[in-house]
């Protein structure tokens, strides 16, 4: 089942997609405010829940980041191989860095270039939302701690983010990154270490990889992050970008005003954003 929050009539809500053209309004019929407060209520339920009616046309609505007020996103970097098979040269552990829910923007909402730089990277990820709480996770019961799995671009500003050691003012420009269109809900992916990832910016792909491919897998990073947070219900990781960003091609090709990122990944669907200038009131 696909699980989205979005904006109809200047009212935000959260629901699900029926008919594939159409949205329940679960919150109308749960009285909960968001898909945060959702997944922690009906976790054991996600994936299959009744008497499900249309309330809005999927077209008519302005779609939000899949979770649009997470406690926390955790992004992971350098978590691809370049092939299936494991390298001397691999980290012992995990890049982390976090990003701040106004980052975020949802599908076919644009991303703001901004006007400091003119080093605005893509990076297509899949990303995990967390739907048990939980604290020292056991890397063979994270799994059961999903609620689901959606798309992220984690739209990056080069420049700033190597202004330091520390990734935080490059990862946290306001609206930078795509996440959605939905939430598939883990049921529907049993095992998310197979899935194929791509990224394309104008319809060219840039990026292509398959999520065997992770030195980091998502069991063992749930659990390496939940020694040291307690994670919880609309908890957001992100799990790493292959090559083919902007910055690693020769010559760097990065964002310009008016470029289409589609990142889609197997099972979930395409998220789509177009790139648009800042404009400061």
């Amino acid at each position: 089942m696909r699980y989205l929050s979005f904006v109809h009539n200047g009212v935000s809500r959260y629901g699900c997609v029926v008919g594939g053209e159409y949205l329940c309004d679960l919150g109308r019929r749960t009285g909960l405010p968001d898909l945060k407060g959702h997944i922690g209520t009906y976790f054991d339920s996600l994936g299959r829940e009744a008497d499900l009616e249309a309330d809005f046309d999927l077209a008519e609505v302005l779609l939000q980041p899949v979770i649009p007020n997470p406690e926390k996103v955790i992004c992971v970097a350098v978590n691809y191989r370049e092939s299936d098979h494991p390298s001397p040269d691999e980290p012992e552990y995990p890049v982390l860095f976090t990003r701040f829910a106004n980052a975020q923007a949802g599908h076919e909402v644009p991303l703001i270039k901004p006007d400091v730089s003119d080093k605005f990277d893509y990076e297509g990820e899949l990303a995990v939302i967390i739907g048990r709480s939980g604290h020292k996770i056991a890397e063979t019961d994270a799994l059961s701690h999903i609620a689901g799995y959606t798309c992220f671009n984690d739209g990056s500003v080069r420049d700033w983010q190597k202004h330091s050691s520390q990734f935080t003012p490059g990862k946290n420009f306001l609206q930078t990154a795509g996440f959605g269109p939905w939430m598939v809900s883990a049921d529907e992916i049993p095992d998310p270490s197979g899935l194929d990832l791509s990224t394309r910016v104008n319809g060219e792909l840039r990026q292509s990889t398959n999520t065997r491919r992770m030195i980091f897998s998502i069991p063992w990073l749930i659990s390496y992050l939940s020694q040291f947070t307690k994670l919880e219900p609309g908890d957001v990781i992100v799990t790493g970008t292959p090559k083919g960003f902007g910055s690693s091609l020769q010559p760097p090709r990065f964002l310009q005003v008016g470029d289409v990122v589609e990142v889609e990944i197997t099972g979930i669907g395409v998220l789509r954003n177009t790139v648009a200038a800042e404009v400061r009131i």
